[in-house]
């Protein structure tokens, strides 16, 4: 009987890359992901120590010059508006980070369907083999039997 041969091993193998690939791909969208959180959190620390100093600064003075006044608030706009763009880029990191899981879990299921199958398979070829093998044993013992009564 012959060894057994999975007629779909390259396919598989080609499958099981592609699973591996995107992991890799899914753990550097969850990197930018954790990296986008850290500066939104850095942005929105930013931006309350920017209105604090705002606050501080228009309280303490009494009578503030308009022209500091207009480049505080210039300058507390700019750190919002940073912290906007942090926030959208926050959300483009999560949408990446969902469809990476998405192709994950299709690769996975791909990969997994043909280790199943092949598993399946090398379970028919066992079956077929040891029921050949139990045929030549038979076949022996019947041999056998017949030279001992003749």
């Amino acid at each position: 009987m012959t060894s057994f041969r999975f007629r779909l091993e390259r396919v598989r193998a080609v499958r099981e890359r592609s699973e591996k690939l995107a992991q890799e791909d899914l753990a550097r969208s969850l990197t930018r992901l954790s990296g986008s959180e850290a500066e939104l959190r850095q942005a929105q620390e930013s931006v309350e120590q920017a209105r604090a100093e705002h606050r501080s600064a228009t309280s303490a003075q009494g009578a503030v010059d308009a022209a500091e006044l207009m480049a505080r608030q210039a300058f507390l706009e700019r750190i919002e508006q940073q912290r906007s763009r942090q926030e959208l880029e926050l959300h483009r990191s999560e949408a990446e980070v969902a469809e990476r899981n998405a192709r994950l879990a299709t690769a996975a299921s791909e990969h997994e369907m043909l280790l199943r199958l092949r598993e399946r398979r090398r379970g028919e070829h066992d079956r077929e083999q040891a029921r050949h093998e139990s045929n030549v044993h038979d076949e022996i013992a019947a041999v056998r039997f017949r030279q001992s009564m003749a």
